[in-house]
Parts: structure tokens; sequence; C-alpha cells
């Protein structure tokens, strides 16, 4: 099954300047770029999902609820409530404790911070993901700016809003 990544990250992108100023100036400079190359065609914004018109930021996952977050290619994950992120990858499976910023967009969210010294920026916007390895459907996706490196792709899930299908064994 394919699923419609692109074009919830791009609605996000365009939500969210502002939580680019965190990331190094290259990555920065990266992202405004794939910012101006998916402006919103036609008058007054048209291509952009949802009610034009309402500039109230995304609500769909309190501030305050566990939101979860997995990716692949390489492994990572976290654990994100409040202000902070529980980091997990193969080589630190118990975690790292990070502290986040969180910025509401109108199509989305993100969380800014440093990883292992290394700005940090993670897109997540409704919409059908798969993580590629089992048959999950999660409820949102992700997008991690990581240093200069290049974006990783994910999907999240929350307590209220919890991935479908069957669980891994």
């Amino acid at each position: 099954m394919t699923l419609a990544r692109p074009a919830a990250r791009r609605a996000f992108r365009i939500a969210a300047p502002a939580a680019f100023a965190r990331l190094p100036l290259a990555g920065a400079l990266a992202l405004v770029a794939a910012l101006a190359a998916c402006h919103p065609a036609g008058k007054d914004g048209a291509d952009i999902p949802g009610d034009r018109h309402d500039t109230r930021p995304y609500a769909g996952v309190a501030a305050d609820e566990t939101l979860h977050v997995t990716g692949t290619e390489p492994f990572w994950s976290g654990e994100i409530r409040g202000e902070t992120m529980i980091w997990k990858t193969p080589e630190q499976p118990d975690g790292q404790s990070l502290p986040l910023s969180r910025f509401n967009g109108r199509g989305g969210f993100s969380y800014s911070g440093t990883i292992d010294g290394a700005g940090f920026t993670m897109a997540v916007t409704p919409g059908k993901c798969s993580d590629g390895m089992s048959e999950r459907i999660y409820p949102f996706v992700v997008t991690l700016q990581l240093g200069e490196g290049a974006p990783r792709d994910g999907c999240g899930w929350s307590d209220k809003q919890p991935a479908e299908g069957p669980r891994a064994p």
C-alpha cells in the first residue's frame, strides 16, 4: 500500500517557517529552498489542505498528551511528554532524555532541540503512515531533520490516537 506522505509534509512546511530557526544554516537554507519550491499555487493558497481561512493552530494532539514516534533506515524512536523526549536508537536502547520546544502550525506541529550536539526539527502532520515493515497504519507522518543529514521519515501515534493493525510479536 502506498500512502501519500509528501502532501502532508508540504502543508506543514508552509504553515511553520518559524520552526526552522533552530536548524544549522545549511539545513535551514535547504528547507527554505524546499519551501519556495512548493509554495501554494492558485489564488490565496487554494492548494493548502483544509480551510485556508482557519488560522487556528493545530490542536489534534494536546501538549500534555504522550506522542510516540518511530522511524527506520536508520532505526530511531522517541516518546514525547510535554517538553521532554526520550530518544532511542539501537546504540542507546535505554534512551536519553532531551528537552524540546514545540510549535503548533495550522497543518500540524513540530518539535525542535538538540541530539548529541546536533540541532533537530521534527515535523508531525496528521495523515496515514506506514513504517514499511509491518501491517500497522499510524495516524501521523513524522519528518525528522537531524543536523545537516538527510531528512528521516517516520510515523507517530498518541495515546488518544493509536496505530491500527497488529502489534509486533
